[in-house]
């Protein structure tokens, strides 16, 4: 059980794309996608990630050409964090951390699960790289579980996670 790590050079600054994502889920069933940003709102379960996005000024980029591969926290994984962490993260003078921690859960390109299990790691819209681990058809983004995989949007990709990423 190696661990896998994707290396992705082009990776967008779109880290709340990334949580946005996640609720792509239920988007396109007629063959009409709606963007990342669309997918995950429409989901109902990233409102943390939409109304961090929103705080950070995000959304227009995630709606954005892309692609983006968008590795999206739910709102659990959000209530996870540390108390007062997320209202911080929200306070407008906190704008500039807010974009780091939601840009880090953005890769540039559209990254489908089967390649990604292919990589070792891969730089994020934030500048630092994420590690890919594989492990019994299990893909760890950090100490992030993918939860829900490939999930399509008209803009790129999104992957649930269970947990949110803190660039360091």
């Amino acid at each position: 059980m190696k661990p896998i790590h994707v290396v992705a050079t082009k990776w967008v600054g779109a880290g709340l794309v990334g949580l946005m994502l996640a609720g792509a889920v239920q988007a396109g069933s007629h063959g009409d996608k709606q963007d990342i940003v669309d997918t995950a709102v429409a989901a109902g379960q990233f409102e943390t990630l939409a109304a961090a996005l929103e705080a950070a000024g995000l959304v227009e980029t995630l709606k954005g050409e892309g692609p983006f591969t968008v590795f999206a926290p739910t709102d659990e994984a959000f209530a996870a964090l540390p108390e007062g962490t997320v209202e911080s993260l929200l306070e407008p003078e906190n704008i500039e951390q807010l974009q780091a921690v939601l840009t880090y859960h953005v890769v540039a390109g559209k990254v489908m699960a089967e390649e990604a299990m292919s990589l070792d790691s891969a730089t994020t819209v934030q500048g630092q790289d994420i590690t890919i681990t594989t492990a019994n058809g299990t893909v760890m983004i950090n100490d992030a579980t993918v939860i829900q995989a490939d999930i399509e949007a008209s803009n790129g990709v999104i992957h649930v996670i269970d947990s949110v990423l803190l660039p360091e």
